[in-house]
């Protein structure tokens, strides 16, 4: 029977206990760091632990109905060293918010495996998905048609933001009506979720959405919570700066869900001279793969390389309750890669329906989500007066002049409604009155859009 050795170790009262994860390994006579782990209180204690093998080499999904938010609003995702549940939280139930997340890593860490388990348990669980996959949809190709809304371009994920805000502020008139300042899950709306993947795609220094997409992040994370909708990002930055600026997501880091896969140093450095982890906690670094290296010398002739287990999915969930305690997500997926769509990962969303924005949404939401539109065509929906092909700015483009046989736009529209007006008019009642112009049926989201590009 294999054995686990547990070490508590104690420093003197005032010391902070440090440690290099390497260095220790080898004072202790382990070939393999993978081993090892080590969980600090942050300040002079520490509990380390020994195993005969690495504990997270394998962390088996057995059965994907596992992948349900408990009443506390948690999804089970993975795994701890110790094997206890690593949950991510979607909703808290006790602030009646939504939660946001983040999740970072480098290239092969796993991202895509996450988000799928993150997506299929947001499925299985009745919350309405509105997803970008930004690497062209090669990320999560699975994920299409188990999700309320699938693109993968950044003018489609520029509609997906703009239709949440959209539905954002017609759930505050509804619950303003009701005196209700928190959200209640399913009490009557369904949680709303809307994930970025390769957010630094759309985010990143020179990308033309990068303000406009940060505008509607940093208003969807501050007053989307109550009102059920969630945020959340994954990326390969190695820099916060590379998502829209840090200082637009410090604070949001800091009260979301942060998953760190494997990083870059700089990004580490940032993390901890943010704050995001407790003075003296710093996680010990994932390699890109698990085991331990043999030396081999030139002359042994029966010498073979060895393909090494790969870390990827393992990380740390930093603002959970064991910041510094490495976890794994879920192994899901074929062993191999497939020639299509993957049968295990189609199996991990199972065959249930789809939920979607109740209907008395879908006049809020506006035509880009009635078709679940992708690229130009998203945009032009749900950004009527601006060219498709042309990002818009944090506030609004301001409408083409008239011309002499040009149509009408709804700018040109609501503009006449206004200028005729006796008064201040809201929006339903602009909407009652453009749709009474003898011009094409709008809805109240294309109209709300319009007036903030006129105020612009």
């Amino acid at each position: 029977m294999s054995t686990i050795h547990e070490l508590t170790v104690e420093g003197a009262p005032g010391d902070i206990i440090t440690f290099d994860p390497i260095r220790l390994a080898g004072a202790l006579h382990i070939d393999d760091p993978s081993r090892l782990a080590v969980e600090t209180d942050g300040m002079h204690r520490a509990l380390v632990t020994i195993y005969p093998a690495d504990p997270l080499a394998h962390v088996h999904l057995d059965d994907p109905g596992l992948l349900v938010m408990d009443r506390h609003g948690r999804l089970p995702v993975g795994r701890y060293h110790n094997g206890r549940l690593t949950r991510m939280r979607l909703y808290d139930p006790h602030t009646g918010s939504a939660q946001r997340s983040f999740l970072f890593g480098t290239t092969g860490a796993g991202k895509s495996t996450a988000n799928h388990i993150l997506l299929a348990g947001e499925k299985r669980s009745g919350v309405i998905t509105f997803l970008a996959d930004l690497k062209g949809g090669q990320s999560v190709p699975e994920a299409r048609g188990n999700v309320d809304w699938f693109v993968r371009t950044p003018q489609g994920a520029m509609a997906q933001l703009r239709t949440a805000w959209l539905v954002m502020h017609e759930l505050q008139d509804i619950y303003a009506g009701m005196g209700r300042s928190k959200f209640l899950i399913n009490q009557p709306y369904r949680l709303l979720s809307v994930r970025i993947d390769e957010a630094n795609r759309l985010l990143e220094k020179g990308s033309p959405y990068r303000a406009e997409a940060t505008f509607y992040i940093r208003d969807l994370g501050r007053t989307g919570r109550s009102l059920g909708i969630g945020i959340h990002l994954s990326a390969q930055a190695s820099q916060l700066d590379e998502l829209g600026g840090s200082d637009t997501l410090r604070s949001m880091l800091k009260d979301g869900d942060v998953i760190l896969l494997r990083w870059t140093s700089s990004m580490m450095r940032q993390i901890v001279t943010d704050g995001l982890l407790p003075a003296g906690r710093t996680p010990a670094p994932i390699p890109k793969y698990a085991g331990s290296l043999r030396l081999v010398s030139q002359f042994d002739d029966e010498a073979d390389d060895e393909d090494l287990p790969s870390t990827a999915g393992g990380g740390y969930l930093l603002t959970g309750p064991r910041p510094v305690s490495r976890m794994r997500f879920f192994t899901v997926g074929s062993p191999m890669p497939t020639a299509g769509l993957d049968p295990n990962i189609l199996a991990l969303y199972g065959d249930g329906p789809v939920a979607g924005l109740d209907a008395s949404l879908h006049r809020a939401a506006g035509d880009a989500y009635d078709g679940r539109l992708d690229g130009p065509d998203a945009m032009a929906a749900i950004f009527p007066s601006t060219d498709p092909d042309a990002p818009p700015t944090a506030q609004g483009t301001a409408p083409e002049a008239m011309r002499p046989g040009r149509a009408l736009t709804l700018a040109d529209r609501v503009t006449a409604v206004l200028e005729n007006s006796d008064g201040p008019m809201d929006a339903r009642a602009v909407l009652e009155a453009v749709n009474a112009d003898g011009g094409r049926i709008v809805r109240l989201g294309s109209v709300r859009n319009t007036l903030t590009t006129l105020k612009s």
